[in-house]
Protein backbone atom coordinates (compact mmCIF):
# COMPACT_ATOMS: atom_id res chain seq x y z
CA UNK A 1 0.00 0.00 0.00
CA UNK A 2 2.71 2.61 0.81
CA UNK A 3 5.28 1.08 -1.97
CA UNK A 4 5.36 2.89 -4.84
CA UNK A 5 4.41 1.71 -7.86
CA UNK A 6 8.08 0.44 -9.47
CA UNK A 7 6.71 -1.74 -12.47
CA UNK A 8 4.30 0.81 -14.99
CA UNK A 9 6.27 3.73 -16.01
CA UNK A 10 3.36 6.05 -15.87
CA UNK A 11 3.92 9.25 -14.00
CA UNK A 12 1.01 10.17 -12.16
CA UNK A 13 -1.45 12.60 -13.32
CA UNK A 14 -0.83 15.62 -10.96
CA UNK A 15 -5.11 16.71 -12.06
CA UNK A 16 -6.15 13.21 -10.53
CA UNK A 17 -6.12 15.02 -7.08
CA UNK A 18 -8.47 17.98 -7.80
CA UNK A 19 -6.00 20.50 -7.55
CA UNK A 20 -5.60 23.09 -10.26
CA UNK A 21 -2.09 23.90 -9.90
CA UNK A 22 -1.46 26.13 -12.69
CA UNK A 23 -3.91 28.58 -11.63
CA UNK A 24 -2.90 29.00 -7.70
CA UNK A 25 -1.95 32.46 -6.20
CA UNK A 26 1.60 33.15 -5.25
CA UNK A 27 2.86 32.35 -1.82
CA UNK A 28 3.36 35.27 -0.60
CA UNK A 29 -0.27 36.62 -1.90
CA UNK A 30 -1.56 33.55 -0.27
CA UNK A 31 -0.12 34.72 3.20
CA UNK A 32 -1.49 38.19 2.88
CA UNK A 33 2.61 39.60 2.44
CA UNK A 34 2.13 42.75 0.25
CA UNK A 35 5.93 44.12 -0.72
CA UNK A 36 4.59 48.02 -1.77
CA UNK A 37 2.35 48.48 1.42
CA UNK A 38 5.33 47.72 3.83
CA UNK A 39 7.50 49.82 1.83
CA UNK A 40 4.85 52.36 1.70
CA UNK A 41 4.47 52.09 5.57
CA UNK A 42 8.17 52.05 6.25
CA UNK A 43 8.26 55.44 4.12
CA UNK A 44 5.47 56.85 5.71
CA UNK A 45 7.56 56.56 9.12
CA UNK A 46 10.91 57.67 8.30
CA UNK A 47 9.06 60.61 6.72
CA UNK A 48 6.45 61.91 9.79
CA UNK A 49 5.54 65.12 8.04
CA UNK A 50 4.05 63.04 5.06
CA UNK A 51 1.35 61.30 4.15
CA UNK A 52 0.05 57.67 3.08
CA UNK A 53 -3.04 56.18 2.49
CA UNK A 54 -6.04 54.52 4.58
CA UNK A 55 -5.41 51.63 2.47
CA UNK A 56 -1.87 51.16 3.65
CA UNK A 57 -2.41 51.74 7.18
CA UNK A 58 -5.53 49.27 7.72
CA UNK A 59 -2.93 46.17 5.81
CA UNK A 60 -2.68 44.26 9.17
CA UNK A 61 0.55 43.16 8.61
CA UNK A 62 2.82 41.97 10.51
CA UNK A 63 6.05 40.88 9.07
CA UNK A 64 7.27 44.16 8.88
CA UNK A 65 6.64 44.67 12.49
CA UNK A 66 8.44 41.49 13.62
CA UNK A 67 11.65 42.64 11.40
CA UNK A 68 11.63 45.71 13.11
CA UNK A 69 11.60 44.24 16.52
CA UNK A 70 14.27 41.63 15.43
CA UNK A 71 16.27 44.47 14.60
CA UNK A 72 15.99 46.02 17.89
CA UNK A 73 16.64 43.39 19.31
CA UNK A 74 19.83 42.72 17.91
CA UNK A 75 20.99 45.67 18.02
CA UNK A 76 20.58 45.58 21.94
CA UNK A 77 22.17 42.12 21.39
CA UNK A 78 25.52 44.11 20.35
CA UNK A 79 25.02 46.09 23.49
CA UNK A 80 25.67 42.86 25.59
CA UNK A 81 21.95 43.40 26.44
CA UNK A 82 19.47 39.74 26.16
CA UNK A 83 16.32 42.40 25.96
CA UNK A 84 14.09 40.22 23.82
CA UNK A 85 11.27 39.61 26.28
CA UNK A 86 11.50 42.98 27.46
CA UNK A 87 10.86 44.12 23.81
CA UNK A 88 8.07 41.54 23.54
CA UNK A 89 6.41 41.98 26.68
CA UNK A 90 6.12 46.00 26.68
CA UNK A 91 5.71 46.00 23.03
CA UNK A 92 2.55 43.07 23.90
CA UNK A 93 1.24 45.52 26.79
CA UNK A 94 1.95 48.76 24.99
CA UNK A 95 -0.64 47.12 21.83
CA UNK A 96 -3.50 46.37 24.28
CA UNK A 97 -3.05 49.65 26.04
CA UNK A 98 -3.03 51.72 22.52
CA UNK A 99 -5.66 49.23 21.20
CA UNK A 100 -7.88 50.23 24.13
CA UNK A 101 -7.80 53.80 23.67
CA UNK A 102 -7.86 54.59 20.16
CA UNK A 103 -11.09 52.57 20.41
CA UNK A 104 -12.12 54.77 22.98
CA UNK A 105 -11.06 57.73 21.47
CA UNK A 106 -12.74 56.95 18.07
CA UNK A 107 -16.10 57.33 16.32
CA UNK A 108 -19.07 55.12 16.48
CA UNK A 109 -18.19 54.21 12.96
CA UNK A 110 -14.62 53.88 13.17
CA UNK A 111 -12.83 51.53 15.21
CA UNK A 112 -9.43 50.15 14.56
CA UNK A 113 -8.28 46.53 15.19
CA UNK A 114 -5.51 44.83 17.36
CA UNK A 115 -3.56 43.43 14.66
CA UNK A 116 -3.65 47.23 13.07
CA UNK A 117 -2.53 48.72 15.99
CA UNK A 118 0.26 46.51 16.53
CA UNK A 119 1.17 46.90 12.92
CA UNK A 120 1.54 50.76 13.44
CA UNK A 121 3.26 50.53 16.40
CA UNK A 122 5.53 47.94 15.07
CA UNK A 123 6.56 50.17 12.24
CA UNK A 124 7.18 52.53 14.34
CA UNK A 125 9.92 50.77 16.13
CA UNK A 126 12.03 51.40 13.43
CA UNK A 127 13.74 55.24 14.35
CA UNK A 128 13.82 53.48 18.28
CA UNK A 129 16.11 50.46 16.00
CA UNK A 130 18.14 52.88 14.37
CA UNK A 131 18.82 54.92 17.60
CA UNK A 132 19.84 51.67 19.32
CA UNK A 133 22.18 50.57 16.47
CA UNK A 134 23.72 54.06 16.54
CA UNK A 135 24.17 53.29 20.31
CA UNK A 136 25.79 50.33 20.27
CA UNK A 137 28.89 52.57 18.54
CA UNK A 138 28.40 55.96 20.98
CA UNK A 139 27.67 56.37 24.21
CA UNK A 140 24.67 58.00 24.67
CA UNK A 141 24.71 58.72 28.38
CA UNK A 142 25.18 61.93 28.36
CA UNK A 143 23.03 65.39 27.81
CA UNK A 144 23.86 65.13 23.84
CA UNK A 145 22.74 61.24 23.96
CA UNK A 146 19.72 62.10 25.68
CA UNK A 147 18.66 64.95 23.55
CA UNK A 148 18.88 62.35 20.55
CA UNK A 149 17.14 60.01 22.29
CA UNK A 150 14.31 62.09 23.06
CA UNK A 151 14.52 63.28 19.11
CA UNK A 152 14.09 59.13 18.46
CA UNK A 153 11.12 59.13 21.05
CA UNK A 154 9.45 62.53 19.02
CA UNK A 155 10.00 60.62 15.36
CA UNK A 156 8.13 57.49 16.83
CA UNK A 157 5.31 59.31 18.46
CA UNK A 158 4.80 61.93 15.71
CA UNK A 159 4.63 58.62 13.02
CA UNK A 160 2.40 56.74 14.90
CA UNK A 161 -0.21 59.57 15.81
CA UNK A 162 0.09 60.58 12.48
CA UNK A 163 -0.85 56.94 11.03
CA UNK A 164 -3.58 56.37 14.09
CA UNK A 165 -4.99 60.36 12.98
CA UNK A 166 -5.29 58.81 9.53
CA UNK A 167 -6.67 55.14 9.98
CA UNK A 168 -9.28 56.35 12.16
CA UNK A 169 -9.89 60.39 10.54
CA UNK A 170 -9.25 61.48 13.64
CA UNK A 171 -8.31 65.44 12.81
CA UNK A 172 -7.99 67.10 15.84
CA UNK A 173 -6.81 65.07 18.24
CA UNK A 174 -3.58 64.37 16.95
CA UNK A 175 -1.81 65.73 19.99
CA UNK A 176 -3.94 63.46 22.53
CA UNK A 177 -3.06 60.74 20.31
CA UNK A 178 0.47 61.15 20.67
CA UNK A 179 1.21 61.57 24.15
CA UNK A 180 0.23 57.72 25.13
CA UNK A 181 3.18 56.81 22.20
CA UNK A 182 5.21 59.22 24.06
CA UNK A 183 5.34 57.12 26.92
CA UNK A 184 5.62 53.96 25.34
CA UNK A 185 7.92 54.79 23.13
CA UNK A 186 10.39 56.34 25.76
CA UNK A 187 10.29 52.79 27.97
CA UNK A 188 11.82 51.27 24.49
CA UNK A 189 13.90 54.62 24.24
CA UNK A 190 15.07 53.30 28.20
CA UNK A 191 16.15 49.92 26.79
CA UNK A 192 18.20 51.29 24.17
CA UNK A 193 19.90 53.83 26.42
CA UNK A 194 20.49 52.35 29.88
Amino acid sequence: MFMPNTGTGVLPNPAADGEDYENEPPLLEELGINFSHIKEKTIAVLNPTGSATVEVIADQDLAGPLVFCLLFGAALLLHGKLSFGFIYGVGGLGCVGIYALMNLMATDEKNISFTCTASVLGYCLLPMALLSIVTAVLSFKGIVGYLISSLAVLWCSSASSKLFVIALSMDHQRLLVAYPCVLLYSVFALLAIF
